[in-house]
């Protein structure tokens, strides 16, 4: 009789950027949903969510995906809980407030590091400045085994229904950008987790690092980000200019909120150079990569205001469900009567 791998995931509590972490359940039936997944204990003392005398935390089972990557297995995203059953401090998916009908793409930027600098680079020095890179073709452009370590991801994560919009080599030599869309916030958070996840799996055969740090090279380089796309109902249907400026409003009264849940060392990528606005301005513009707030074309046609916006300032390592949790929560400042 075959069995079944469920392999449990959970984000520990290291701060200011939690660690994904897993370990594996055996089951005698393939899970049809998330009831055939039961909650499950671990030693919350070893990644810094309990104390020793009293270690135990609780895995909540909140999202269910295929694994392509091992025979007969399944990927079990999790939340991490009290004994209690209350959520644990770490736990920042149990406080979103959820839409559903709100929209989100996230764009995950990350370098592919191997013996300390990226894929590509020589072993001393710097290679040619950027340029030639961004959606680069060829060796000399995206290096050795960089296009089939992403390509091999790409499968994986649809293979576990994750919705990947597109992949693509970014502007500095050995950084690369996936995007994943979901309708609804933990949805979407959930997606980006489970395909990190997925990424430093099969980067361990490659003996190659994952480095999600926002700003790994001083000079001019490009830092990392995860532009964080977003809309809701109202945006989409009913939008107007009015509204769009009440937003506007909002998001600039929040501005060092928004900075504070976008990622750490947020001001060594945001500094007003590389395609970005400085951590202490806010701004908005229209099809511009250095403000804050990009406003495509489209939102603005025919003076609609109706669309997507994207908002350029959260960071490569920051924590998806913090991100989309504080857009959702300046949105719900403004009022749409």
């Amino acid at each position: 009789m075959a069995k079944y791998k469920l392999e449990y995931i959970w984000l520990d509590g290291y701060t200011p950027v939690p660690n994904l972490r897993g370990k594996t359940r055996i089951a005698s039936e393939a899970p049809n949903s998330l009831d055939d997944c039961p909650m499950w204990g671990f030693d919350g003392s070893s990644t810094q969510q309990a104390d020793g005398s009293d270690s135990d935390c609780m895995l909540k089972p909140v999202k269910l995906y295929p694994d392509a990557g091992r025979n007969n297995a399944f990927i079990v995203m999790c939340e991490v809980m009290l004994p209690n059953g209350d959520p644990h401090p770490s736990n920042h998916r149990a406080s979103i407030i959820d839409d559903e009908d709100a929209w989100f793409g996230l764009e995950q930027e990350y370098f592919l590091f191997e013996d300390g600098r990226p894929l590509g680079w020589p072993e001393s020095g710097y290679p040619d400045p950027q340029g030639e890179y961004y959606t680069g073709v060829g060796y000399q452009n995206v290096g050795g085994i960089a296009r089939e370590i992403v390509d091999e991801h790409l499968e994986l994560c649809l293979a576990a229904g994750i919705n990947h919009e597109g992949i693509n080599a970014e502007v500095a030599k050995g950084q690369w950008e996936f995007q994943v869309f979901a309708k609804g916030s933990k949805n979407c958070a959930d997606d980006i987790w489970v395909a990190r996840y997925l990424l430093q799996c099969l980067t361990e055969k490659y003996e190659v690092t994952v480095e999600y740090h926002c700003k790994p090279f001083q000079g001019d380089w490009n830092g990392s980000g995860m532009h964080c796309n977003f809309s809701t109902k109202h945006l989409r249907e009913v939008g107007g200019k009015d509204y769009f400026l009440a937003l506007m409003d909002a998001f600039e009264k929040n501005k060092e909120e928004h900075i504070a849940a976008y990622g750490p060392d947020n001001h060594m990528r945001l500094t007003g150079l590389h395609e970005t606005q400085s951590i202490d301005k806010f701004s908005w513009g229209i099809a511009d990569r250095g403000a804050s707030i990009r406003v495509p074309h489209a939102f603005v046609a025919d003076d609609k205001y109706q669309g997507y916006l994207e908002d350029r300032r959260p960071n490569s390592q920051g924590d998806p469900y913090q991100i989309c949790s504080r857009v959702l929560k300046t949105i719900s400042e403004v009022s749409t009567s």
